[in-house]
């Protein structure tokens, strides 16, 4: 059957259409990430902005010009619902023109976007210093090697198959979800309020004998995660030790970041922290560290940060504020109910994301398979 070989220009057109008449408003607002998925945004977007908004219909595909030496990836995404979508004016937007809609697969395409020779080929043919960017005209220059269409709905079959099964283990990850959630709100308004000075006590146990060395720091996702700080030549005994179902807290920049940086540690392995971080314990046998855990994860909490955060530039939540939040904490059989359900869905979280990323990586397989297929 043999491969034909096409310039993306040949196949690619830029799309201009935007949101002028205002046709959808702000809730079909999106983002792109590094990892080519369509995504929610952080973005703070208003009536006035959305009319310059790029409308992304069904089938089509925006990227972000603008790479980095730092990230490696492009990002872009692929708009495989049944709704139109809105994106930046900052990204650019672009189809599979009409007279190619026989020769290349939009999902074809998508895959042959997720691998990782696509993303070096932008790297290497990006322009500029601090910010590069990575043009249409640019993305119009690459060779591609197409497969016979069919041989193309073949591989795309089972990259759609996968995804479908990924989909729909998704939507009963986000069933547990709001099942926790329900649960919690439903006790949030009938359970005792507990102030967190009367639930956790502070421990300053330091790393004085140097035996720990893997440090750590919090993320905004509440996550411990390897410290980003420069420890060469740190005194690494002044650090705090941090032990399996404690907590690591600061209360630096909550304000800025509408976000309270506290961690569980669930691992039988300690950790030390920065001497500028707080440890905490439990205090009582009967409130579990989980549902602590569990609560602070909650966005009203960080929003409750947020305003109880200091007027400083730093807008820090000091320790006599965060002692003050209020927790409301049912009997220890229901803690133990919601906390069950909040694992499974912590562990089918991870499960979910294992694979995204193996559908990800399949797409380098997928498409060789179809050349090879068409070469035989």
């Amino acid at each position: 059957m043999g491969l034909s070989k096409y310039k993306f220009r040949e196949l690619l057109q830029e799309s201009f259409r935007k949101n002028q008449d205002l046709e959808f408003d702000i809730s079909y607002v999106r983002g792109i990430s590094n990892n080519k998925q369509i995504t929610s945004t952080k973005a703070n977007v208003d009536e006035a902005i959305i009319r310059k908004f790029y409308i992304v219909n069904p089938g089509e595909f925006v990227y972000n010009p603008r790479t980095t030496r730092m990230g490696d990836k492009v990002g872009l995404g692929f708009n495989n619902t049944e709704t139109p979508l809105l994106f930046s004016f900052n990204n650019i937007a672009f189809f599979i023109k009409e007279t190619a809609k026989a020769t290349i697969l939009p999902e074809y395409l998508y895959m042959y976007f997720n691998r990782p020779e696509f993303d070096r080929y932008a790297m290497i043919n990006g322009w500029g210093s601090a910010t590069e960017l990575f043009s249409f005209e640019e993305m119009c220059d690459i060779e591609i090697n197409l497969p016979p269409i069919d041989i193309q709905r073949k591989y795309v079959a089972v990259y759609n198959a996968m995804l479908a099964n990924q989909q729909s283990y998704e939507r009963g990850l986000e069933d547990l979800k709001l099942t926790c959630e329900i649960l919690i709100d439903d006790y949030k308004h009938k359970a005792p309020k507990i102030s967190v000075g009367d639930i956790l006590h502070e421990v300053d146990n330091r790393n004085t004998d140097n035996s720990i060395t893997d440090v750590q720091g919090i993320n905004i996702t509440k996550q411990f995660m390897p410290s980003v700080a420069n420890t060469t030549g740190v005194d690494l005994s002044k650090y705090k030790v941090v032990q399996k179902c404690q907590f690591a807290f600061s209360g630096m920049q909550t304000g800025r970041d509408e976000c309270i940086r506290i961690a569980l540690l669930h691992e039988d392995t300690p950790i030390i922290i920065s001497p500028a971080y707080s440890v905490f314990e439990m205090k009582r046998e009967d409130i579990l560290a989980e549902y602590v855990m569990m609560w602070f994860s909650r966005k009203e909490v960080d929003r409750l940060g947020w305003f109880m955060s200091d007027a400083s530039i730093r807008t820090n939540l000091d320790m006599e504020r965060f002692y003050e939040i209020r927790i409301p904490v049912p009997d220890l059989e229901v803690q133990k109910s919601i906390v069950e359900i909040y694992q499974v869905y912590n562990s089918r979280k991870e499960i979910n994301e294992k694979l995204k990323t193996q559908i990800k990586d399949l797409c380098p397989i997928l498409i060789k398979g179809s050349i090879e297929e068409a070469q035989a």
